[in-house]
């Protein structure tokens, strides 16, 4: 850290107390927008771990985001990450299930904050380093709310309060130790104008009342007494708490007072007249190795009742549920905050495993665990009734005004929990269970709080804490690789840990080697949610369990899910076997439908039984994903339960719901300037989904196109050539329109093997034509040529003229990257005469526009008017969307040479309005144009904002595109600079 603690070694800092920002030497470098700030300021709350897409997506918009906001939200992470991009420290990271943002946790505000209060908060630290801890923490806030200046009111209204929480509890606990050094004036006056916001806090009152007494201010201590007392009669209509009131009698009687203000001690009663003689700490031992889980420790801070809650402030007792998967750390989770929080709980706190999933699958019967508690009270036998209710009605008497844990472990359903629900608002309950026992939160209001997998980050401490933090770092490859074979699950890792640790002479690869099945990624090397750049990883690199299994039942993965399998029914069983089949991270209730051979309806409901048992879960609504060691589980279960030839008819149902239902979309999406490919049937027990619209087929391919791909590569590996490449020009128009040209072009080299196996000419021909189209996108263009000559030859053998013309129409666009425009309009003639052949209308139209696209570029401008107003006929006739905007964007820029400048305006703005939100990378050409457009009329800003937004979009989607866009801007810049003109005459040439 640098000399003044703020950030880390080189001067960068983020910011979350005050104003969100980057910060560099002491300068805010960004983000300029209230939405790049929203989502920064979600991922630096959880730095290294991932922030799933809808968490980012609620903090944007709240719970009624727009259709496009996941787009929206892709864009606003693209220039976030340009902003951090000059960092090399920092990294935006992209994952399967999120976005995640490397940084060392000192370079952010909170989290330095909350360090420091750590550390003063330690047993052993003396009075005067807590104080000096604290105050650099209080330090840190910048004045203002926190997360002040982000988008939306989620942040606002859901975190910043917490925030402000942890703010307050700083602010006291540096009370208490400047007390300590008797600095009673000091405290009283830094105390006194938060009274004024917090008149009903009673630890701050204690604090101010302490400090105003031991400063010689008496009256004024009891007068704050007076003011607060009238407030909680006017406001709440009751009396302060006990604490506040003993310190109160203290003061009037001139005692001394410290803090915690104690009662006048008293002569215990008789043993016969106590209800409870002894206190109950029946908390298993806590262990060491916990690591992380700060945000889920906090959220059940908020269970926590006020300390006079048994004196009747507060109605009923708070009921919190973790749920979660099996092995990932329920109950380690729920026994850490249990041992953080005991001193809440001075009446004691129980504890029992309610067995709902084991291996017995025998869950311990409500009147058992009630008996246990019982026993733990030291109730006699003879005084403990015959009946279960009755005993259920002795438990809750006595628990009655006292302040008690009760930690109930293992749930296996609400109705094993309700009897256990003592009636105190100063008791908390806390149950862990791997069901998400929904009837308890709608009936008895409980909290529930999902857990999830382990950050990256968090898992490789918990290496570094089982190993040593030498061995971690001599062994870097390797961890990395246990880290991402053990996909989150604490359990997994801590079994390795412990195979590990009980061989200490064994390289780590050398105990992990079961971890991996050898299969590779080939392709598919860029992990995460599908971007313009490529595609995710996809499962199915787990291997054995084997390596999981600690050598009993607790500590072995395999067994663990186990207890969840069996409590499954048969039916929901069998579809958690058959997505084992699956590589796809996610799935829709239409691809499992498929998948099983049953209808929507009733995979709805075993998805859903699937949820509700943690062995998958709802990421957005419809749609279920699962972890890495779960998939190999059921990969396991379907190898050993299910024959051959029913997992290969699953699979071959599961492409043929992703096969048909891009084919529905792809036409939706470009009906006209497609080549067609017929498709077998279905096979029967496939759901095949009505994409009827545009919109909803946008829709469809927003949520499956990361699968589609994978799908892609699971065809051609599982034997089913011909889905292979089918699916890959199925998701072609797709792709292009969006700009994910690295991913078009990695399924079309597989589509190509897949037709060269086959030896079908025409599936040859489709996928080089895919794969031409992406390479000249990515500005790859080398081979094309010959590429394309051979498909033309292919489609020529096939008798399809419209194949033929599409090869054309590539051909014209290498012609235009290398200027030959003469060349371009003969192509695109050949276009127009075998689409006429064909007596196909979208392509006579294409073709048209496209003649008159190179006539302009040849100077012919009054030819290139009339080629290109005769497409734009065609277009409107046909109501072809995505020709009529290509068009339009002709049009003005035949204009824009001829010096018509705000008719060039005109028509790019018509051709964006039509394009609408689809066709991305189309759009940035278009807007890149607008600029020069506007930039020639005179309007510089406009034109200038217009080509960096043209960039932005470029840059992301078509990199091939981009270079003339920077090169005007540049040319702006240094126009700028100079004074001359220079700058715009280039930028007002346009390009397409």
């Amino acid at each position: 850290m640098n000399g003044n603690g703020d950030g880390i070694g080189d001067g960068l800092e983020f910011r979350l107390l005050g104003p969100v920002g980057v910060w560099y030497r002491g300068q805010r470098l960004g983000p300029a927008t209230a939405q790049q700030r929203t989502v920064l300021a979600a991922l630096l709350l959880d730095p290294g771990r991932v922030v799933a897409v809808d968490r980012l997506v609620t903090a944007l918009w709240g719970a009624t985001p727009p259709a496009t906001a996941r787009n929206s939200l892709q864009g606003t992470v693209s220039r976030l990450r340009r902003v951090l991009g000059q960092f090399p420290q920092v990294e935006l990271a992209t994952s399967v299930r999120g976005y995640t943002l490397r940084v060392e946790a000192e370079a952010i505000d909170l989290h330095r904050f909350r360090r420091q209060v750590r550390q003063a908060r330690g047993t052993d630290v003396q009075a005067a380093d807590a104080a000096e801890s604290l105050r650099a923490a209080l330090a840190l806030w910048r004045g203002g709310p926190p997360l002040v200046d982000v988008a939306g009111a989620w942040l606002p209204e859901a975190i910043a309060p917490g925030l402000e929480e942890e703010r307050l509890a700083a602010v006291e606990m540096l009370a208490v130790a400047d007390l300590a050094l008797g600095r009673d004036a000091a405290v009283a006056a830094e105390l006194s104008p938060l009274l004024a916001e917090h008149p009903l806090r009673e630890r701050l009152v204690c604090l101010l009342m302490v400090a105003l007494h031991r400063a010689g201010q008496r009256a004024e201590a009891l007068e704050v007494f007076r003011r607060v007392r009238r407030r909680f009669a006017d406001d709440l209509g009751i009396e302060p708490g006990d604490e506040l009131q003993r310190l109160h009698q203290a003061i009037l009687a001139d005692r001394e007072t410290t803090w915690p203000a104690t009662a006048p001690r008293t002569e215990q009663a008789p043993v016969a007249t106590r209800a409870v003689p002894r206190v109950p700490r029946q908390l298993p031992p806590d262990t060491e190795t916990f690591i992380g889980r700060e945000a889920e420790l906090a959220a059940l801070d908020a269970l926590l009742p006020p300390r006079d809650a048994a004196a009747g402030r507060a109605v009923g007792t708070p009921v919190g549920v973790i749920a979660g998967t099996g092995g990932v750390g329920k109950t380690a989770l729920a026994v850490r905050w249990a041992h953080r929080s005991r001193d809440h709980f001075p009446d004691g706190q129980l504890y029992v495993n309610l067995l709902g999933f084991g291996p017995t699958r025998l869950a311990r019967p409500p009147a058992e665990a009630v008996r246990l508690f019982l026993d733990a009270l030291d109730v006699p036998t003879q005084r403990i009734p015959a009946s279960v209710d009755a005993q259920v009605g002795l438990y809750r008497s006595l628990l009655a005004d006292r302040r008690m844990l009760i930690l109930l472990d293992n749930a296996l359903d609400s109705d094993q929990v309700r009897p256990l629900l003592p009636n105190s608002p100063g008791c908390v309950v806390l149950v862990t269970s791997r069901a998400e026992l929904t009837g308890l939160a709608a009936a008895e209001g409980a909290r529930t709080l999902p857990l999830g997998l382990l950050a990256d980050t968090d898992a490789r401490e918990l290496l570094v804490r089982r190993l040593g933090q030498d061995k971690v770092s001599a062994e870097r490859d390797a961890v990395d690789d246990i880290v991402a074979r053990c996909a989150g699950l604490p359990l997994a890792l801590a079994i390795v840990a412990a195979r590990a640790g009980a061989r200490p002479g064994f390289p780590l690869h050398a105990l992990t080697s079961g971890l991996d099945d050898g299969s590779g990624t080939g392709e598919w090397d860029t992990p995460g949610p599908l971007g313009p750049s490529g595609a995710l990883d996809p499962l199915g690199s787990i291997g054995s369990l084997d390596v999981f299994d600690g050598g009993d039942s607790g500590a072995s993965v395999r067994t663990v899910f186990s207890w969840s399998y069996q409590a499954l029914s048969e039916d929901a069983a069998r579809l958690f076997r058959l997505l084992g089949l699956t590589q796809v991270p996610e799935i829709s209730v239409a691809g499992a439908a498929s998948l099983a051979g049953i209808t929507p309806r009733a995979a709805h409901q075993l998805l859903s039984e699937l949820a509700r048992a943690h062995l998958a879960w709802e990421r957005t609504p419809g749609r279920y994903g699962w972890h890495d060691l779960l998939w190999a589980y059921a990969e396991e279960l379907t190898q050993e339960l299910d024959s051959a030839d029913e997992r290969r008819a699953a699979l071959h149902r599961l492409l043929d719901y992703y096969l048909h239902s891009a084919s529905l979309g792809d036409q939706q999406l470009d009906p006209y300037h497609r080549v067609p490919v017929e498709l077998p049937p279905p096979r029967p027990g496939v759901t095949v989904p009505p994409i009827t619209t545009v919109a909803h087929a946008v829709r469809w391919f927003l949520a499956e196109h990361q699968a589609l791909l994978i799908a892609v590569r699971q065809a051609a590996r599982g034997g089913f050539d011909t889905h292979a490449w089918q699916l890959a020009c199925a998701s072609r128009g797709f792709l292009s329109q969006h700009g994910y040209s690295q991913a078009q072009a990695a399924t079309h080299r597989i589509a190509l093997d897949a037709a060269r196996r086959l030896g079908d000419p025409r599936a040859l021909a489709h996928a080089e034509i895919g794969l031409v189209h992406a390479l000249i996108r990515l500005g790859e263009a080398s081979g094309c040529e010959e590429r394309l000559e051979a498909a033309y030859r292919l489609f020529g053998a096939a008798e399809d003229p419209v194949g033929q013309a599409v090869t054309h129409i590539y051909r014209s666009l290498l012609r235009d990257r290398e200027g030959d425009y003469a060349a371009g309009v003969h192509h695109n003639e050949q276009a127009l005469l075998l689409y006429r052949r064909a007596e196909h209308r979208g392509g006579e139209g294409r073709a048209m526009n496209n003649v008159g696209w190179f006539q302009a570029q040849l100077g012919k401008y009054r030819e290139a008017l009339a080629s290109c107003q005769a497409a734009l006929a065609i277009h409107r006739e046909l109501d072809d969307g995505p020709g009529e905007s290509a068009t339009l964007d002709s049009l003005g820029y035949i204009h824009h040479r001829l010096g018509h400048y705000e008719q060039a305006v005109d028509h790019y703005q018509r051709s964006l309005d039509r394009r609408g939100d689809w066709e991305p990378a189309l759009a940035g050409r278009t807007l890149g144009r607008l600029g020069a457009a506007q930039l020639s009329t005179g309007r510089l800003t406009e034109g200038r904002e217009t080509l960096r937004r043209a960039l932005t979009l470029l840059e992301d989607l078509a990199p091939g595109d981009a270079d003339e866009v920077r090169a005007a801007l540049a040319g702006l810049d240094a126009e700028q600079r100079s004074g001359g003109p220079a700058a715009t005459r280039r930028a007002s040439a346009g390009g397409r």
